[in-house]
C-alpha cells in the first residue's frame, strides 16, 4: 500500500488533476481526483492509444478466450440479461422499445433483446467482436461511440453500457453524448467494476494482496456507488435503481487465491454461476435480486449495476 501523499497531473486541455495517491502500477498512478470527483489513473491515455488497443488488441491479446467463454456461459448470461430487460420494461411504456448497446461485445445482450421484440443496435470497437455479432445477424457497427459517430446513430429509448465507462478518458463528456441520444424519459443501464470496495481493501490492507484490480491502460476510471451516482447526476440523469453483482472476491477471503490463476478463477466463476442459476431454478429470483440490492447498499459486489433516467 502506498504512503498517503497528493500528486498532480495536468491534461492536454489544461485541466489540473490533483488528489491522494492510492496506487502505482507501472507508469500509472491512481488518484482520488478532486476535480473529477472519482478515482482515475494519471496520465490518462490518449484517444489514439485507446483506438489501437480496442480495435485490434483487446480480444486477441488481453481476452483471447473471451468469446469462447461467453458461449460456454450463455445460459447464465441470458438470466442476467433477461433481468435487465425486465427492469427496462418495468419503467418504460410498451411504445418505447428501441435500444442501443454501446460496447456490444459478442452481441448476446442485443440478441436477447431482439428475441423479446426490442429493436436493437450495437456499436463495438473490436473488429473480432463486431464480426461475431454480425454473423449472428445483428445490426452492429464496428465503430467507437463518439461525438463524431453518435448523431448518425439516431435516438433511443434505452442504452446499455456494460463494462465501458471505466475505459473512457472523459466519462462526463461521454455521458453527455449519451444523454443527447435518449428520447424523452429514456433510460441507461450502466455496469462498471466496483473497485476499491471493502473486500478488496481488506485483502490489500490486511492480507498481503496487491491491488490486482488496478489495470491501466485498459481501466482508466475506478468508481464506487457514491462517485458514480454523483457523476451521472451532474450529467443530467437521476438514479432509478441500483444493484451489485456477486462479490466474486469473497473467494479470496475463503482461501481460493485466483489472482493470476486462470484455472482457479474459472472454477470460482463456475461456482458463482451455479449459485445464481440454482436459486433461479428454485423459483427464488426475488431472493437473488434482494440480495444484490442489499450488497449495493453496503458498497459490496464486484460490479455496480445502475439504471438511470434522463432528466428533461
Amino acid at each position: 500500500m502506498q504512503a498517503q501523499r497528493e500528486t498532480t497531473w495536468t491534461d492536454l486541455q489544461g485541466v489540473v488533476h490533483t488528489g491522494e495517491l492510492l496506487e502505482t502500477v507501472n507508469s500509472f498512478e491512481v488518484i482520488e481526483c478532486e476535480h473529477c470527483r472519482f478515482k482515475h489513473v494519471i496520465p490518462i491515455p490518449t484517444v489514439d492509444e485507446l483506438v489501437s488497443i480496442y480495435s485490434h488488441e483487446y480480444y486477441s491479446t488481453e481476452k483471447p478466450l473471451y468469446i469462447d467463454r461467453y458461449k460456454d456461459d450463455l445460459e447464465w448470461w441470458n438470466t442476467v440479461y433477461t433481468h435487465r430487460y425486465e427492469i427496462f420494461e418495468r419503467h418504460l411504456p410498451r411504445s418505447q422499445r428501441m435500444l442501443l448497446d454501446i460496447g456490444s461485445g459478442p452481441g448476446y445482450f442485443i440478441l436477447n433483446g431482439k428475441s423479446r421484440g426490442w429493436k436493437v443496435k450495437g456499436v463495438e470497437p473490436s473488429v473480432q467482436a463486431a464480426q461475431h455479432s454480425q454473423q449472428l445477424g445483428l445490426d452492429v457497427e464496428n465503430i467507437f461511440f463518439s461525438e463524431h459517430s453518435a448523431p448518425a446513430l439516431g435516438q433511443f429509448d434505452a442504452i446499455n453500457m456494460g463494462e465501458v465507462l471505466e475505459h473512457i478518458p472523459q466519462p462526463a463528456e461521454f455521458l453527455t453524448l449519451i444523454h443527447a441520444r435518449l428520447n424523452h424519459n429514456g433510460m441507461v443501464c450502466l455496469v462498471v467494476p466496483n473497485d476499491f470496495n471493502p473486500i478488496q481493501l481488506t485483502l490489500r490492507d490486511h492480507l498481503g494482496f496487491d491491488a490486482w484490480w488496478v489495470a491501466p491502460p485498459h481501466h482508466i476510471n475506478y468508481f464506487d456507488f457514491k462517485s458514480l451516482t454523483s457523476l451521472v447526476e451532474r450529467c443530467g440523469f437521476e438514479v432509478v435503481l441500483q444493484e451489485s453483482t456477486f462479490p466474486i472476491d469473497i473467494f479470496l477471503l475463503m482461501g481460493d487465491n485466483y489472482v493470476g490463476n486462470e484455472k482457479l478463477g474459472r472454477e470460482c466463476h463456475i461456482k458463482r454461476m451455479n449459485f445464481e442459476k440454482n436459486i433461479i431454478k428454485g423459483g427464488r429470483l426475488d431472493l437473488l435480486n434482494r440480495m444484490f440490492a442489499s450488497f449495493a447498499n453496503q458498497g459490496l459486489g464486484r460490479e455496480i449495476v445502475m439504471f438511470i433516467r434522463k432528466k428533461c
